[in-house]
């Protein structure tokens, strides 16, 4: 074998060691790093819910409603919580519980990688949320479970802030037509007991 086709061998040898590597960890990143990254939005959710805790104010009681998919309708959870001062914090509070989830074995309103770009409470009661563009994206699609989201925002929010009498949720500070291709968003969502089962 001549000395030019060792080289060429040595070469090409050393591409394919590096490519082999390379790969492995390619594939670590992607099998790997979701469960990571769900780990970080949780806490960031929950660092996001203490800085909104007041430490002057004691705790109260708050309303929360989760979906329950097998009988389509939402359930009652109470949680202990520090109610912020103003308004539209409380409004904030009661999504960043939401993303949060239920302690209690309800289902997901929100995705733990939802983001709360802006919150807004008009005069006339409107409360305007204005989520990340990823929040849709990894929404449970379906008609079911996109109404039940939606109305376990609308009523956590009346139960807790009596200010609001409707929300309008947006996407990047955009109109957008659905929530995840089924549920109606372009319209405001009126405050009222529909689907409700009250739990222990």
């Amino acid at each position: 074998m001549s000395t030019q086709a060792r080289i060429l061998s040595l070469i090409l040898f050393v591409v394919l060691l590096a490519s082999a590597f390379y790969l492995r960890v390619l594939t670590r990143r992607i099998f790997f790093r979701p469960p990571a990254e769900h780990t970080e939005e949780v806490a960031r959710t929950r660092l996001s819910e203490a800085a909104l805790q007041s430490a002057a104010t004691p705790q109260q009681t708050a309303t929360l409603y989760f979906p329950s998919l097998e009988n389509g309708t939402l359930v009652e959870e109470k949680r202990p919580i520090s109610w912020a001062d103003s308004e539209t914090d409380r409004i904030r509070q009661v999504l960043l519980a939401l993303i949060e989830g239920s302690r209690q074995g309800g289902g997901a309103v929100l995705p733990p990688s939802a983001s709360i770009r802006a919150v807004f409470l008009s005069p006339d009661g409107t409360a305007y949320l204005d989520f990340a563009g990823q929040t849709l994206a990894d929404l449970s699609p379906g008609i079911a479970s996109e109404s039940l989201a939606i109305y376990a925002m609308v009523n956590s929010l009346a139960a807790n802030i009596p200010a609001v009498k409707k929300v309008k949720i947006v996407v990047q500070g955009q109109q957008v037509e659905t929530l995840g291709g089924h549920a109606d968003l372009s319209e405001s969502y009126a405050v009222g007991p529909a689907r409700l089962s009250v739990g222990p």
